[in-house]
C-alpha cells in the first residue's frame, strides 16, 4: 500500500445513501494540500457519479475536476445527489483542469470513463501535464493499448488500463486459471440486462487467459459449427454463451468439468458500487508507477 503523508481536519461526520444523509459512519475531511487530486473524465455517467462519491469519501484524495459534455456548468456534488455541493462545476475542457492542477504542483490522477476513440488523446494530455491515468473504457482496442504503452514508457509516466475494476471479477479470473490445469472441458456463461458489447470484456478476458495456457478444451466438439453451442474465443475451444434479459444482474459463470464432476465459479455484479474499491486501489497504486499497466490484477 502506498504511504501518503496527509493531514486531515475532521468535520461533520455523515454518510450518504441514495443522496440523503444517514447516521454517522464516516467522517468527511477537509481537503489537504497533500491529497491526490483526482479528475473524473465522464463524471456525468452513472459510473462517473459513483466515482465522485467514492473519491470524496476516500482518505488521502479529493475530486479536483469533473469533465463531461453533459450537464456542463452543473455542480458535480448536486449532480451526484450529495447533501452539500462540492463547488466543482462540470466542464468539457480537460486541458484547463490539467493546467490548473499542474501549476499547483500537486499529485494528480485522471480517471477516464469516456470512449475508446478519446482514450489516447486523453492519456497523452494527462501525461503532458505530469499526471497519471486510470482508464476504464470497455472494448478499448489493443492497438491503442500498445500505442499508449510506448508513449508512457518514453514519458516514464504511469497509466492503468483496466478491462475491469471489479476485484471480484479478478478473483474469478485467477480461480479459473488455477482450475484450468485440472479440467479439459470449460464453458463460460454470462448474463446481462442488455445486449451491448457481447461477449463482455469480462468473459472475453477469461477466455483469452485460458486460451493462453496452451491447453485444448472441449475436444469432443471443438470443431462444431452449431450456433447454439456458443461462440469460440481463441483457438483453444473456450466457448462463451451470452444470456440477455432485462432485469438480470451482470453475472459471469465459468463451468469446468470432467467425468463425474462439475466445478463452477460464479461472480455477480448488482451495482456499479462494486467497482469503486478497485478504482480507489488503482488511484493509490498508479501514482508510483512509471509505465503502462494492463489489468488491475497486476496491482493487487
Amino acid at each position: 500500500m502506498v504511504a501518503l503523508s496527509c493531514q486531515f481536519q475532521p468535520v461533520v461526520c455523515r454518510t450518504y445513501q441514495h443522496g440523503r444523509a444517514r447516521p454517522s459512519t464516516f467522517c468527511s475531511m477537509q481537503p489537504s494540500q497533500n491529497n491526490i487530486k483526482v479528475i473524473i473524465n465522464g463524471a456525468a455517467k452513472e459510473i462517473g457519479r459513483a466515482a465522485v462519491i467514492a473519491v470524496t469519501r476516500a482518505r488521502g484524495m479529493e475530486v479536483a475536476g469533473a469533465v463531461d459534455s453533459y450537464l456542463v456548468g452543473e455542480d458535480i456534488g448536486r449532480v451526484c445527489d450529495m447533501e452539500e455541493p462540492l463547488e466543482i462545476p462540470i466542464t468539457n475542457d480537460l486541458t484547463m483542469i490539467l493546467g490548473s492542477i499542474s501549476q499547483s504542483k500537486a499529485t494528480g490522477v485522471v480517471v477516464d470513463f469516456t470512449d475508446p476513440s478519446k482514450v489516447y488523446d486523453n492519456v497523452k494530455q494527462a501525461t503532458a501535464f505530469g499526471m497519471r491515468s486510470v482508464v476504464y473504457v470497455p472494448k478499448i482496442k489493443l492497438d491503442t493499448v500498445s500505442a499508449l504503452s510506448a508513449f508512457c514508457e518514453k514519458a516514464s509516466m504511469g497509466c492503468l488500463v483496466a478491462p475491469t475494476l471489479s476485484i471480484g471479477s479478478i478473483l474469478l479470473q485467477q480461480a479459473a486459471i488455477s482450475a484450468s490445469f485440472h479440467y479439459n472441458n470449460v464453458e463460460i456463461v454470462e448474463s446481462r440486462a442488455n445486449a451491448t458489447d457481447l461477449p463482455s470484456s469480462d468473459a472475453t478476458q477469461i477466455a483469452n487467459n485460458l486460451s493462453n495456457l496452451g491447453q485444448i478444451y472441449n475436444k469432443e466438439d471443438i470443431s462444431t459449427d452449431v450456433k447454439a453451442r456458443g461462440q469460440v474465443l481463441g483457438e483453444d475451444g473456450v466457448r462463451v454463451h451470452s444470456l440477455v434479459l432485462p432485469g438480470l444482474p451482470s453475472s459471469t459463470t465459468v463451468y469446468f468439468s470432467r467425468p463425474g464432476e462439475v466445478y463452477t465459479l460464479k461472480h455477480d455484479i448488482t451495482d456499479v458500487q462494486s467497482l469503486m474499491p478497485g478504482l480507489i486501489l488503482a488511484i493509490r497504486k498508479i501514482i508510483r508507477i512509471k509505465s503502462l499497466v494492463y489489468g488491475l490484477e497486476k496491482l493487487l
